[in-house]
């Protein structure tokens, strides 16, 4: 049997593991009952596990036992013996949203307030059910395999704490080569997979301001300094400026989903306050965007005779996809499922990921998943973060396979490098 045959044998079990995942999800790093799911289902298997020092991540080594083929090439037989195998990571991120579930499921979440709106449940479940696969031909790995599940990757950093806790290392050695994958509920074609060089998801940051006037009657708005006002020509302004003052196709997106300013419609406030995610899909421009949108915020506030302060906080780089990798995902899904199964995307998602992280330090690609249900038209259908965000568990052995694929061929091409 093939490695997809036997991912659809276990098919079963990685949707119920899904659905438990799904009932219970967690917010954040500290994901106990997730992190216990995950240990039990990889109870039994030979890995190493350790577990996070900071957070409730799992980071599991799987030591492959096939000989390397440039061992018995090395003119110091000695010396091959002693050198460690190369290692390849596949990651898998674990944790939820702080959204109410609408979606009428009988498996959706019981804990109010939080939901598994971005499909990190599937991720989970995937990487269970490839530890399981490369567990069963671990005979076919010249080298290692690090799983990495990881909690927080939605806003809190989980990557990067996994990788100041040692998880590129876990092994003995840096990973030649690291894979993640991601489900789509909205916007790509179901079932499809989707890769590019180059950046695949953007830089993200946040803006955060506060506009300091002085209030008064509603009434007598020359005897106050409105910051509502001010505010409200800012937002607008802003939509304005990454249309005129960036490249359309090196583009920035500028979303204001917090604006609070107010008690009472006859009061005019001291203050106002907005906040805005921003996404930059380039070095230079995510560079450039802060100093202009000091520049312009300043100009209006003056103009209004009000003061502004201005927070601007990177997160997150863009997820840079190395050629090298996405072309050996690409020729993966092919042999794998065949050539209509992968689709080669001409331009990047808005979306942030801190997969980011681990890219910036060590090759590797992100591939995308269209996970939409049986149905749907992706073009409408709620994406991602929606509160009625439907996901199709079909793809589950799809990307425990790929995930499987992925590693195996790139401990391939690292054991036979000289």
């Amino acid at each position: 049997m093939s490695l997809l045959d036997d991912a659809r044998s276990m098919s079963d079990d990685l949707v119920l593991l899904r659905r438990h995942l799904h009932r219970e999800p967690e917010i954040g790093l500290d994901l106990p009952r997730t992190q216990e799911r995950v240990l039990a289902a990889l109870a039994g298997l030979p890995l190493e596990i350790t577990t996070g020092r900071g957070a409730t991540s799992v980071t599991a080594v799987l030591r492959g036992t096939a000989p390397a083929p440039s061992a018995t090439l090395h003119p110091d037989p000695a010396a091959a013996a002693n050198a460690r195998p190369p290692a390849v990571l596949l990651r898998g991120d674990m944790d939820a949203l702080a959204v109410q579930e609408r979606t009428g499921l009988d498996h959706a979440s019981t804990i109010e307030g939080v939901m598994h709106a971005c499909g990190h449940d599937l991720h989970t479940a995937m990487l269970v059910g490839a530890a399981h696969l490369l567990s069963a031909h671990r005979d076919r790995l010249p080298g290692d395999v690090v799983f990495m599940f990881q909690p927080g990757e939605e806003g809190w950093e989980g990557a990067q704490q996994m990788i100041d806790e040692g998880v590129l290392d876990a092994s003995g050695r840096r990973v030649s080569a690291a894979y993640g994958l991601h489900v789509f509920s909205g916007e790509l074609p179901r079932a499809q997979f989707c890769g590019r060089v180059g950046a695949i998801t953007s830089a993200s940051a946040m803006l955060g301001v506060t506009v300091r006037g002085e209030g008064g009657h509603g009434s007598m708005p020359h005897r106050a300094h409105d910051p509502v006002t001010a505010a409200a020509e800012m937002v607008l302004a802003l939509q304005t400026m990454v249309t005129r003052q960036f490249d359309v196709f090196d583009p920035v997106v500028l979303t204001v989903g917090v604006l609070r300013a107010g008690t009472r419609r006859t009061v005019i406030p001291d203050e106002a306050y907005f906040e805005a995610t921003v996404r930059t899909f380039s070095a230079r421009t995510g560079e450039r965007i802060e100093s202009a949108v000091r520049r312009l915020l300043g100009g209006i506030a003056d103009g209004h005779g009000v003061e502004v302060d201005i927070g601007f906080v990177p997160e997150r780089p863009a997820t840079v996809n190395h050629a090298a990798e996405t072309a050996l995902a690409a020729r993966a899904v092919a042999e794998t499922f065949g050539e209509r199964r992968y689709t080669e995307l001409t331009h990047p998602l808005a979306c942030s990921e801190d997969f980011s992280r681990v890219l910036a330090l060590v090759p590797g690609t992100f591939v995308a998943i269209g996970a939409g249900t049986a149905g749907s038209d992706p073009r409408t259908a709620p994406f991602n973060h929606s509160p009625r965000a439907r996901f199709d568990e079909t793809v589950l052995p799809d990307g425990a396979a790929l995930h499987a694929e992925l590693a195996l061929r790139a401990l391939a091409l690292a054991a036979a490098s000289p």
